[in-house]
């Protein structure tokens, strides 16, 4: 009887509530797939509440930094969310978007699967336009443009952060106008503006502080940046934006091709 308790003490000193030590995977490898597979076999859904940093602590007999790098990749990959002062919950899947690809804008790609996108508009009017503004419009620098800066909300839910500047003929119709639940798109088309092609690229940054709170996330929290130049049938340049989409809710799907016309991988240094 002896023997067999000496045989069996290396394994329960090596593994405390599944977690190894003496595996070659990472402890808070090991923790992140832990927490997955109780989401799974919980069958917990988004918006659910997850043990928070103490609790697994205790739970697994590892260190809160173990548990901080866990709960980190897992937010990072989108699984949970973690809300400052109130504690950690199973996010909610991330959305397919093809901004990237397609001339639509946030309002008319979310309504199109049947979601409601809501803007705080921060800023709507006239300024000067600064060197990368003019060089994206193709218009001198210091030329009047009418800028405007959206908080986005989809289905209740802070997404995105964007600005998009218009040369002063296109955007002075929308000055006046309520954004709040609209398209600037279809507003513009009313008014005979139409984009037709242009460039749009994607890269991932990371949230400023400024950009954290407006966004509801941590500073330092993945973002995907959009930078886009749209332009109407003539070849001019019709609106330029640049948006911050959350990276926990956003994912953006491209189209393959085997025409190389259809797209290029540019490095900008």
């Amino acid at each position: 009887m002896s023997t067999a308790a000496s045989s069996a003490s290396p394994s329960a000193d090596k593994t405390v509530g599944g977690i190894d030590r003496g595996s070659s995977a990472p402890m808070y490898d090991q923790l992140r797939q832990l927490i997955l597979d109780g989401i799974d076999r919980d069958g917990l859904q988004p918006g659910d509440p997850l043990p928070g940093e103490h609790r697994l602590c205790e739970q697994y007999g590892i260190s809160r930094t173990v548990v901080r790098q866990a709960l980190a990749q897992l937010e990072h990959e989108g699984a949970i969310e973690r809300i400052k002062g109130k504690g950690t919950f199973v996010a909610q899947p991330r959305t397919s978007e093809s901004l990237v690809h397609t001339l639509v804008g946030l309002f008319d790609e979310v309504d199109r699967r049947g979601g409601h996108v809501r803007s705080d508009v921060l800023r709507h009017e006239i300024v000067d336009a600064d060197a990368e503004v003019a060089a994206a419009l193709e218009i001198e620098p210091g030329s009047p443009v009418v800028v405007l800066t959206r908080l986005r909300h989809v289905d209740g839910q802070a997404w995105s952060l964007s600005t998009t500047w218009m040369p002063l003929d296109v955007g002075e119709p929308t000055l006046g106008v309520d954004l709040r639940d609209s398209s600037l798109y279809a507003l513009l088309a009313a008014d005979g503006v139409v984009a037709t092609h242009g460039i749009r690229s994607a890269e991932a940054t990371v949230a400023t502080h400024e950009q954290a709170a407006q966004l509801e996330v941590s500073a330092g929290a993945a973002l995907l940046r959009l930078r886009s130049v749209s332009r109407d049938a003539s070849g001019r340049p019709i609106e330029f934006f640049i948006a911050y989409h959350r990276g926990d809710r956003s994912r953006f799907e491209f189209q393959l091709s085997t025409d190389s016309s259809q797209g290029s991988l540019v490095h900008v240094p």
